[in-house]
């Protein structure tokens, strides 16, 4: 198998049926208000600790296919020693790595933003390959703001960004999930996201086939076409299900290894049931799971809150998040599990 081969057989992996992605890729201010908000420290101890808690949950396989980690994370080890990528590996799930930089401000474009790290990508991704990571991650960020926000600059510079990061990842043998992501912060309707959403993919997906990319040996991990947060209409499940699938047909081409959906921002509850929805939807041409960091890790926080005597409560609410995600998956979900589960 040649290594572009082997980015789609991973593909496949990570989208198998009733899987989903974690994503544990936080970057160290973005954990840190989520310490925070459980009044935990951000040390590497404790960031360490947190995320053996999440890998090393009793049963998590079943639902998970991969996880997406940070450059912290990869290098660490268990408390026995092993390291984290193949404490994953030993359990049949797929270690992954977040390779942007982050996001700054796009210049002479104030709102908007660019997202950095392709200075000697190629040598970072050996690197991450040696150590364990099978697939990548490259997020970009497209805000919303009134009718000028995004510009066709700021969509386009990113999409170049992803497609020259997705080809970077291929030639190193490693499954890119190209992450295009439009905010739901704003007062913007769900049509303003459609709109903006389907300019995002059809741009990223142009700069994939200008760059060579082979699609099936990709993910794309897309946002729910959402009304912003502010906004006073907001959608159900159907809705955003029917929104999300009439943007995503006319651009996404069925070659794509699968689509795995962000959450964010939604609550635990309502990403469980837009997922659901959208696979109750009529066949598509895609596989459509998950790859969900907050929307999984939110009660897990809630329950650990730091403390090792709290560690299993911590592990079951992962394990019941990541359950009825995978019964979303399925489109076998009812909003009723979420009080009997």
């Amino acid at each position: 198998m040649d290594l572009i081969e082997a980015t789609a057989e991973t593909a496949r992996q990570l989208v198998a049926a009733g899987k989903g992605i974690l994503a544990a890729d936080e970057s160290s201010p973005t954990i840190k208000k989520r310490f925070d908000s459980i009044d935990v420290e951000s040390t590497e101890e404790n960031r360490r600790d947190y995320r053996q808690l999440l890998f090393t949950t009793e049963g998590i396989e079943e639902f998970i296919s991969g996880v997406i980690l940070f450059d912290e994370t990869i290098r660490q080890k268990t408390d026995d020693g092993t390291p984290l990528p193949e404490l994953l590996v030993r359990r049949g799930i797929i270690p992954g790595i977040k390779v942007d930089q982050g996001k700054i401000d796009l210049t002479f474009f104030p709102g908007e933003k660019i997202t950095e790290g392709l200075d000697r990508l190629g040598e970072r991704l050996e690197e991450y390959r040696s150590l364990g990571a099978r697939f990548t991650k490259w997020r970009a960020v497209i805000t919303i703001i009134g009718d000028t926000i995004p510009s066709p600059v700021c969509i386009e510079a990113n999409a170049a960004a992803l497609a020259r990061f997705a080809a970077l990842s291929q030639k190193a043998g490693l499954t890119p999930i190209v992450e295009p992501e439009v905010l739901m912060d704003g007062k913007h309707t769900i049509e303003r996201c459609e709109e903006v959403t389907l300019a995002a993919l059809d741009a990223v997906f142009s700069r994939l086939r200008e760059h060579r990319v082979v699609l099936e040996g990709t993910l794309l991990k897309p946002n729910m076409v959402l009304p912003g947060k502010e906004c006073p209409r907001q959608s159900g499940p159907e809705d955003v299900a029917a929104a999300t699938l009439r943007t995503f047909r006319p651009v996404v081409p069925a070659a794509v290894g699968g689509i795995v959906f962000l959450s964010g921002g939604q609550s635990p509850e309502e990403a469980t049931a837009n997922l659901d929805a959208l696979n109750r939807a009529a066949p598509q041409p895609w596989e459509l799971s998950f790859s969900f960091g907050r929307a999984l890790q939110q009660p897990v926080l809630a329950a650990w809150r730091g403390k090792a005597e709290n560690a299993d409560t911590a592990q079951q609410a992962l394990y019941r998040r990541a359950r009825l995600n995978s019964l979303a998956r399925r489109g076998e979900y009812s909003p009723d599990m979420e009080k009997d589960s």
